[in-house]
C-alpha cells in the first residue's frame, strides 16, 4: 500500500511531517528521479532523494516504534561516522534491517549519560522540538564561586550569542572547595547550553551527566557503554508525551524486567567485549 511521502520521509529521521511537507514544496525532493510534489504517495520501492542525497527509507510493515537508552560516555561523537576516526555513539548499538535508529538530540563529546534512540523520526524530531518543552536534567559539576545573585540569574534568565536561555530548576547537590554539584533542568536542547549557561557567570563547568529525559530516569544499573531496549509501556510514555498514537507491539516481553542483576552483567560484558574489539582495531589502523 502506497504512503504519503511526507510520512516516509519523517519515519526514515529526515525531520517531522510539517518539516517534510515543507522540503517537499521547496523542491528538494526527487522520487526515481523526478521533482516530487505535495500529496504524492510512494509504495516504498522508489528511489527517493533529498537535495541529491539517498534517503534509505522503512518499510511500513516491519515498522513499529522502539526506542533504547543508551549510557553515553565521554569521548564518543553523536554523528554516524567522524572523519577523524573518533567512536561515535551509534558503532555500539544493536543492527537494524531496513531501517535506523535516530538520535533524539546530541550530546558533545565531553558530556556522559541518558541518551535516547528510536527508529521514529516522528517520535525523535517531536521530542527535540523546543514546542514540546520536555524536560532535560543534568548533573553538573562546576568550578568557582556560586552564589545565590547568580543562581537568580541563571533561573530567570540569562542572554546568550543565540537568545536568552535559564535554567527552570537549580538544586544544589554538595561539594567542597571551589568545586560544586548540582542538578539542573531546562526544556531545550540547544548546542552546549548547559555549559554556556554556568560559562556566562565566569563558572567552569568540569563534568556534566544526563540524568533524565521527561520522566524517565537513567537505569541506575545501565553501564557507561551500554543500552538497554524501553518496554512497550515505556514507548508509549514518550509517544503520548507528545501526542503520537501508542504502539501496540515490541521487542521487549511484558514481563521482563528493565534491568536486573543478569542483565546488567550481560551488558557489561558487551561492553568489555565492544572495547576489546574497538582496542584491536584501532592497533590495526596505526599499524
Amino acid at each position: 500500500m502506497s504512503e504519503k511521502l511526507q510520512k516516509v520521509l519523517a519515519r526514515a529521521g529526515k525531520g517531522s511531517r510539517r518539516e517534510m511537507e515543507t522540503f517537499i514544496s521547496a523542491g528538494r525532493v526527487s522520487v526515481d528521479g523526478k521533482v516530487a510534489y505535495l500529496g504524492d504517495r510512494v509504495e516504498g520501492t522508489e528511489q527517493i532523494r533529498i537535495d541529491g542525497h539517498n534517503v534509505k527509507i522503512t518499510a511500513a510493515a516491519n515498522d513499529f516504534c522502539r526506542v533504547l537508552v543508551y549510557n553515553k560516555p565521554e569521548g564518543e561523537m553523536c554523528t554516524r561516522k567522524d572523519p577523524e576516526g573518533r567512536p561515535t555513539v551509534f558503532d555500539r548499538l544493536p543492527p537494524l534491517e531496513g531501517g535506523r535508529w535516530v538520535a533524539v538530540g546530541r550530546l558533545d563529546i565531553n558530556t556522559s549519560g541518558m541518551l535516547i534512540f528510536t527508529t521514529d523520526g516522528e517520535l525523535a524530531n517531536r521530542l527535540m522540538h523546543p514546542s514540546r518543552k520536555v524536560e532535560r536534567e543534568y548533573a553538573v559539576r562546576v568550578f568557582g564561586e556560586v552564589d545565590e545573585a547568580m543562581l537568580q540569574r541563571l533561573r530567570h534568565g540569562v542572554k546568550l550569542e543565540d537568545g536568552p536561555a535559564k535554567f527552570n530548576q537549580i538544586i544544589y547537590r554538595g561539594g567542597e572547595g571551589r568545586n560544586h554539584w548540582f542538578h539542573v533542568v531546562l526544556t531545550e536542547g540547544r548546542n552546549r547550553e548547559v555549559r554556556r549557561l554556568w560559562e556566562s557567570q565566569e563558572v567552569q563547568v568540569s563534568r556534566l551527566i544526563r540524568v533524565r529525559y521527561g520522566d524517565m530516569h537513567m537505569p541506575r544499573q545501565l553501564p557507561l557503554g551500554g543500552w538497554t531496549e524501553l518496554g512497550l509501556k515505556e514507548v508509549n510514555y514518550f509517544r503520548q508525551l507528545v501526542e503520537l498514537a501508542p504502539e501496540t507491539q515490541s521487542k521487549v516481553k511484558v514481563d521482563e524486567k528493565a534491568i536486573d542483576n543478569a542483565k546488567s552483567r550481560r551488558i557489561r560484558r558487551s561492553v568489555k567485549k565492544h572495547h576489546v574489539r574497538s582496542q584491536q582495531t584501532n592497533r590495526r589502523k596505526r599499524n
